[in-house]
């Protein structure tokens, strides 16, 4: 077992053990819903500690978006046995979290269309999926967290449904894209992308996924065990979020994010700067904001060696009390 392997698990660990100190942690439950879209029916997937009982207070939800390329389940709750803990659906059901998460149109286990399932239309996934989790829950706000182009689309959502948000999560964020070595190498693809609303997403793409910013900062084997789980849904995804990535940043508005917000950077993200985000963070409005970047992490924050980084900065916000405003 790495070291890192060992802090990781010493993580999981501790979430469990933070249920109760008198007794073991409820195992992990979990559930799966269909939210629907008009036609479209969003796969939708949930993880808690215990099953739901009638009369319970709700618990905290937190919503996990995900981004261009893999779909829900393979990003927010990998299983890679001997390898140390990946879902960060079963870290913070055993913090106490509700957690969900949602396939968007054309990915996962989602319906098929012939759109190419942009920003735009992921935020209008969300409002379906949403809307089924405040019914589930009773919970009125809830947690958000977006990776990627996961992020535009949380942060899109935000604008247009701010009474939806409690505290938001962007890792691997983009604002306005200048100066991305990334976005600039996928621009060379942008005639594609808007002629074409699938592209290829085959194990070499998702390979590359953990070697374009900087090669050692994840596991090896864990890409070959993605793309295991993620091309059982084949080989083609869409293109909408590439070509808003490419063509149509900013997509978010800072100004108009009134909710709480961490910003989450790895250190060697090839598509979110220091530059861009920093010019994102100092426009938000509201006082409650954290920019926080992980040292030894790339785009994939979650999939990285150092993943507790970030597991701890998001629970450190997500749990933070509220600030004593008699005193300002």
């Amino acid at each position: 077992m790495t070291r890192r392997t060992a802090i990781a698990g010493a993580f999981a660990a501790s979430a469990g053990r933070s249920q109760s100190r008198n007794s073991p942690a409820p195992k992990v439950w979990s559930a799966e819903y269909t939210a629907k879209k008009g036609s479209v029916s969003l796969a939708m997937f949930r993880k808690r500690a215990g099953v739901p009982k009638p009369g319970e207070p709700a618990r905290p939800v937190l919503f996990l978006v995900h981004g261009s390329s893999i779909s829900s389940r393979p990003s927010f709750d990998l299983t890679m046995p001997g390898r140390g803990e990946y879902s960060v659906m079963n870290i913070f059901a055993a913090h106490g979290f509700d957690v969900w998460t949602m396939d968007h149109e054309n990915y996962g286990r989602s319906s098929r269309t012939d759109s190419n399932s942009d920003i735009a239309g992921g935020v209008e996934d969300l409002k379906a999926g949403i809307e089924l989790v405040v019914r589930e829950t009773g919970r009125q706000k809830i947690h958000l967290c977006g990776e990627s182009s996961g992020a535009l689309r949380a942060g899109a959502y935000a604008m247009a449904q701010p009474e939806r948000i409690d505290r938001l999560v962007f890792t691997a964020f983009t604002y306005k894209g200048e100066n991305s070595p990334t976005l600039t190498e996928r621009a060379k693809q942008l005639d594609y992308y808007r002629t074409h609303n699938l592209r290829l997403r085959d194990r070499e793409m998702i390979r590359s996924i953990f070697t374009r910013d900087k090669a050692g900062t994840s596991d090896p084997a864990l890409a070959e065990h993605l793309a295991d789980q993620e091309l059982k849904f084949g080989d083609q995804v869409p293109t909408g979020t590439y070509l808003d990535m490419t063509a149509h940043l900013p997509i978010v508005d800072p100004a108009k994010v009134l909710a709480p917000v961490l910003l989450v950077r790895g250190e060697y993200d090839g598509i979110a700067t220091m530059d861009d985000l920093s010019d994102f963070y100092k426009r938000l409005p509201n006082g409650d904001r954290q920019f926080v970047v992980l040292p030894g992490t790339a785009h994939s924050v979650g999939f990285g060696l150092n993943r507790h980084l970030f597991w701890h900065v998001m629970h450190s916000f997500l749990t933070m009390p509220a600030a004593d405003k008699t005193s300002v």
